[in-house]
């Protein structure tokens, strides 16, 4: 499509044939009149408007002459980097090292740009960029990752960012090569591969718009719509009720192995010694060396990931008064040596589930994307790239064990963490007692979890007044938990 328009005098008939043009190309791949994103040198295709704003706000603010690539209007994206192939990948972990270093990640936050290893550095071509003539300890690329970085720890508007960027780019020296627009910075940042899904959600938890939901405007469970409404009862039509972010792991997965130092981290376990009889390390648990006798195929390889999950609501509010949760769900990568396990950067975050309610029992329909992920790189994911050893492989995933508290334990295995049979692993024969006085339940008789000879099984006065002779419950296996919820329809 021409775009000479772009450039052209706002007064001049090319450029009203131009701006007609151009929101008629914007209805016909976007489907909508009333949310379209303005790409006026004011909303920097941050705001979404009507028509009729837009080509008020084109004809009075003029359009942002760096919007080459009409991406929010329906055409496609394409990369344009200027990068030379002929990079080592040491050179290329010190020359973008500022990125992990400024927004706290590492190389498996980075995303996945394609199964060629040495792509990443033809994608960040702005990292070659000084960030004016002759500045020697700052590139482009550099210089907005802080910038952003500093915009998302304060909690900057995209209106004030963008005044920030051009007031930037008054104050340092000609041909300087701060953007000044925010379409440019996130075209910039996106080749960092920090992708992200928003997908839209039932409002009551029932469902997750996605695949053969996805076209519905109405939960299946419910009947309630998907999109929000105002304080004057009228559905805003393209604005969603409720929405979940996710963040796909597979891309990240490839990206860790992407590193030379960082591959060989992962395989810290395989080589590491062994103390007889202790457990110094997750490679000692009965659920790692269970997975290895199972499945001595995925054992045999050092390379595959063990994982476990964790979640957790919190208030990001830090006010008890404000009613508001947001719980986040995250991967934890045991490959990696202990002090390196738990740090924060090799934490990955794959849901964030925010709302004025908690999803509770729900939860599992949050998570069908992240466990779509894990089965497919259970089954095995092809293209992966070991930098250190510098071949190809096939990457697989298994999940080991999840880490929360105990009432976030009830949703996400669906137990029942309150009540009379309040434990899980006693189930029909928990000790349970209800307070004669305060009404409420208490579990005694712990004590039938101490050796039989153990002296405080006999004492009654310092306990419930009377000898504890009974044995602790067997767990149950994984088969007999399926044979009792197989019945269950849902």
């Amino acid at each position: 499509m021409d775009k000479s328009w772009m450039h052209a005098d706002r007064r001049s008939k090319a450029y009203e044939l131009g701006v007609e043009a151009f929101l008629k190309f914007s209805i016909e791949n976007l489907l909508t009149t009333t949310h379209i994103h303005c790409p006026c040198v004011k909303c920097g295709n941050v705001r979404l408007f009507g028509v009729g704003i837009i080509r008020d706000h084109l004809y009075f603010n003029g359009v942002d002459q760096s919007y080459k690539n009409w991406t929010f209007h329906g055409e496609p994206w394409q990369a344009t980097t200027n990068a030379s192939r002929n990079v080592e990948e040491d050179d290329e972990h010190s020359r973008y090292s500022f990125v992990s270093e400024e927004i706290e990640m590492d190389d498996n936050d980075l995303g996945d740009v394609g199964s060629d290893p040495y792509e990443f550095a033809n994608v960040i071509g702005d990292g070659d960029q000084p960030l004016y003539p002759g500045c020697s300890k700052y590139t482009k690329l550099s210089a907005l990752v802080k910038l952003y970085n500093l915009k998302a720890k304060h909690g900057m508007s995209d209106v004030c960012f963008i005044e920030l960027l051009i007031l930037q780019g008054e104050l340092l020296p000609e041909g300087n090569t701060i953007p000044s627009s925010m379409y440019e910075v996130k075209k910039t940042l996106c080749a960092l591969g920090l992708s992200y899904e928003k997908i839209y959600a039932c409002p009551n938890d029932c469902i997750l718009y996605r695949k053969e939901y996805e076209p519905s405007t109405h939960c299946h469970t419910c009947g309630i719509s998907r999109w929000k409404e105002g304080k004057d009862s009228i559905l805003k039509e393209g604005v969603p009720a409720k929405v979940v972010w996710y963040f796909p792991p597979i891309p990240r997965f490839k990206r860790m192995f992407q590193s030379r130092k960082t591959t060989k981290s992962l395989t810290w376990h395989a080589d590491r010694k062994e103390i007889e009889g202790q457990m110094s390390d997750p490679a000692d648990s009965p659920s790692w060396k269970l997975i290895n006798d199972k499945w001595p195929k995925f054992g045999n390889e050092p390379r595959n990931v063990r994982l476990a999950l964790s979640s957790d609501g919190f208030n990001p509010h830090s006010s008890l008064s404000t009613r508001y949760s947001c719980w986040p769900v995250i991967l934890v990568t045991y490959n990696l040596p202990p002090w390196l396990c738990m740090k924060r950067k090799f934490m990955m975050l794959t849901l964030l589930i925010s709302g004025p309610k908690q999803p509770g029992n729900d939860i599992d329909v949050y998570l069908e994307p992240l466990i779509d992920d894990l089965k497919s790189l259970w089954d095995r994911i092809q293209g992966a790239y070991d930098a250190h050893i510098g071949e190809y492989f096939t990457l697989r995933v298994a999940l080991l064990w999840t880490i929360n508290d105990f009432p976030a334990y009830g949703n996400l295995t669906g137990c029942i963490v309150k009540g009379y049979k309040a434990c899980p692993i006693c189930s029909d024969d928990t000790p349970s007692h209800m307070l004669k006085n305060g009404h409420k339940i208490c579990y005694i008789r712990h004590r039938k979890w101490l050796p039989i000879y153990h002296p405080y099984r006999r004492q009654r006065a310092a306990f419930n007044g009377k000898p504890e002779y009974d044995m602790p419950p067997k767990p149950l296996t994984g088969e007999e938990v399926l044979q009792m919820v197989e019945c269950i329809n849902y």
